[in-house]
């Protein structure tokens, strides 16, 4: 299996969650790995089939990602595979980065009526954070040599710590 997950619980809604996740111009400010540089392209808040673009660096190397949602369901789910283009040509890349929302304490937050613990919405949510390399183009080469697996469980549980935080201010 090429991928890995991370889950954090998050005292806050599925949607309050969901809507940070949908907006590119937030994704600098959750990333633990250190590459987004920001700068999105593309529409605000993110739907179903949406195109974007983020700058990234990896070193000293400073470049453009083009992302696609291919994954999508209101409050729940979200998912974008990540390519390095040249002309409109995928190079690099396929690599999908999800986000699975699940509340764990039997409230949906939907309602806008506030939770037993304070939050607008109440509830605690599940967030599965999965980056995946299954599909991605020279998996060994662009993924695993440069040892983005052994790399990437600490860098998400960093960006789910800071999605928390998010959400909470």
């Amino acid at each position: 299996m090429r991928a890995i997950s991370v889950s954090r619980d998050i005292v806050a809604a599925p949607r309050q969650i969901f809507a940070v996740l949908r907006d590119p111009a937030r994704h600098a400010e959750l990333d633990g790995s250190g590459m987004l540089r920001g700068r999105p392209q593309g529409p605000s808040p993110l739907g179903p089939g949406d195109r974007f673009s983020m700058g990234m660096a990896q070193g000293r190397i400073a470049y453009r990602s083009v992302n696609v949602v291919v994954e999508y369901e209101k409050d729940r789910l979200i998912a974008w595979e990540t390519w390095g283009e040249f002309r409109g040509r995928r190079l690099v890349g396929g690599q999908r980065w999800r986000y699975e929302l699940t509340p764990v304490d039997g409230t949906e937050g939907t309602d806008g009526v506030d939770g037993t613990d304070g939050t607008e919405g109440g509830g605690t949510t599940r967030v599965t954070h999965t980056y995946d390399w299954s599909r991605a183009r020279l998996p060994r080469l662009i993924v695993e040599l440069p040892g983005y697996p052994r790399r990437m469980g600490p860098a998400m549980t960093t960006t789910l710590e800071r999605l928390a935080s998010a959400v909470r201010d």
